[in-house]
Order: structure tokens, then C-alpha cells, then sequence
């Protein structure tokens, strides 16, 4: 094994274990109040909002789009605190100093935050899956968007955290654009209910294509295409990526 890979799978083990070591505020805690959501608006909603598909209940279509903005905010969550976490504490030289490279670093952040979002979703659905009685009808298209978005926000959350100089940065990322985005993206709503100006503005949002996107994969139809909401998620992607790799190759507010 190259030091490159034995770097790679050492920083990933170190990342999965940094969450897995409070699992119960990692994992059980965004499970919980992700279910309380659904127990909320299903239980206020239901009968009184259509999901806009036919055959599909309100609370079937909920689901969906809660594992998924549970997804984005965890994958977000997992590197963006652990590189602000470094950089207060000091410790992000042994990162920088250590033989690997920069895709090492940036595939061992997104990895572990892929599967912290993974054991997120893994829960929900097998705690309300089986109550609301939600069908699969394209899991490669799941598993897509899965990979695409949750990657996404792990990049965001890289970029996220190389910016933050304290806690009270990061903060800002997730109450004025990671939540606010989450919540605008049609989690609660189909977008077809939604009146102009805020129809056209909530295809603007990225969000919107990972949750849509998500949601086509259990029922197989969707606001928009499927093909759509992938070439949107990978778009996000790719421009995050670009970001986050200038940053690592540049030492932009590492090395200082």
C-alpha cells in the first residue's frame, strides 16, 4: 500500500470514527427530529395537502423529501465541523503534513460524511418505511441522487469549514443558506402549488432537483425529470468540487 492510500484510508477512519464516537448525537438525534417532522405535518397535513401524485398519500410523499434534506444537512454537518473543529483547535497541520494528497483529503472527508448521511437515511426508512408503506420503483435512480447530493454537501461542507475561522461562521452556513434552502426545496409541498414568482424561483434552487430527484426513485414520477434533477445535482457537484480543490491546492486559510 502507497503512503498516498494508507494516508487516504487512515483520514477516512479517523473522520467515521469521529462521529461514530457520539452516535447518539450524530445519528439518533437527526433521526428523531426528522421523524418528529413527519409525525408533526403528517398528523396536521394529512387530508388537507394532496401530494400532487396519484396514489401516493401525503405522508408517503413527506418521507422522501425528509431522509433527503436529513441527508444534505448531515453530510454538510460531518465536514464542515470537523475541519472548523481542526482549525480552532490547532491540529489541522497533522493533516497538511502528512503524506497525502489533495484528493486524498478531499475523497476521505466526503467519504465518511457519505456514510454518516448513509446510516441517517438507513434509519429513517426502517423506522417509518415500513408504517407509511413506501415503494421503490427506481433504485439506481435513489442511489444516484443518494451519491450526487450527498456529495455535494460533504464538498459544501469542506468549503464551509476551510472559510470558518470560529463556530459562530459555520453558524451563519447553516441558518442563512443550508436550512433556508432545505426548507424552499419542496420537502413539505409539491412547487406546482406554489404561485409565481416562487414557482420559477424554487427551480432555481439545487436543493429542490436533489430532493426531487430523490423523490422519482420511490415513485417514479416527479415535479421535473429525473435527467434534470441529475444534471442539476451534478452541476452543484462539480462546482463545489472545483472550489474545494483550488482551496486545497492553494492552502486558502489552511496554511496560515
Amino acid at each position: 500500500m502507497s503512503p498516498n492510500q494508507l494516508g487516504f484510508y487512515t483520514l477516512l477512519k479517523k473522520e467515521v470514527m469521529r462521529f461514530w464516537s457520539v452516535l447518539g448525537q450524530t445519528v439518533t438525534a437527526p433521526v428523531l427530529t426528522a421523524l418528529l417532522y413527519l409525525l408533526v405535518f403528517a398528523q396536521a397535513l394529512q387530508g388537507r395537502v394532496v401530494s400532487g401524485y396519484d396514489g401516493i398519500s401525503y405522508t408517503q410523499f413527506l418521507l422522501p423529501g425528509l431522509v433527503m434534506m436529513t441527508v444534505l444537512q448531515n453530510a454538510f454537518s460531518n465536514t464542515s465541523s470537523s475541519l472548523a473543529q481542526s482549525k480552532v483547535n490547532g491540529n489541522i497541520v497533522f493533516v497538511l503534513m502528512a503524506p497525502i494528497g489533495h484528493w486524498e483529503i478531499f475523497f476521505a472527508y466526503v467519504g465518511a460524511a457519505l456514510v454518516r448521511a448513509l446510516l441517517v437515511a438507513l434509519a429513517m426508512l426502517a423506522v417509518a418505511g415500513p408504517m407509511v408503506g413506501l415503494p421503490i420503483a427506481h433504485p439506481l435512480a435513489l442511489l444516484a441522487m443518494f451519491l450526487l447530493a450527498g456529495s455535494a454537501l460533504a464538498v459544501l461542507g469542506i468549503i464551509a469549514g476551510i472559510v470558518s475561522t470560529k463556530f459562530d461562521h459555520l453558524a451563519a452556513f447553516s441558518n442563512f443558506i443550508i436550512t433556508p434552502l432545505s426548507f424552499l426545496s419542496g420537502v413539505f409541498y409539491s412547487v406546482h402549488s406554489l404561485p409565481e414568482p416562487w414557482f420559477t424561483a424554487s427551480h432555481l434552487n439545487p436543493f429542490f432537483y436533489m430532493i426531487d430527484g430523490f423523490r422519482y426513485g420511490f415513485f417514479g414520477h416527479a415535479d421535473v425529470s429525473i435527467w434534470l434533477s441529475l444534471g442539476w445535482t451534478f452541476g452543484f457537484f462539480v462546482l463545489m468540487a472545483s472550489i474545494c480543490m483550488w482551496m486545497l491546492v492553494t492552502g486558502y486559510k489552511l496554511r496560515k
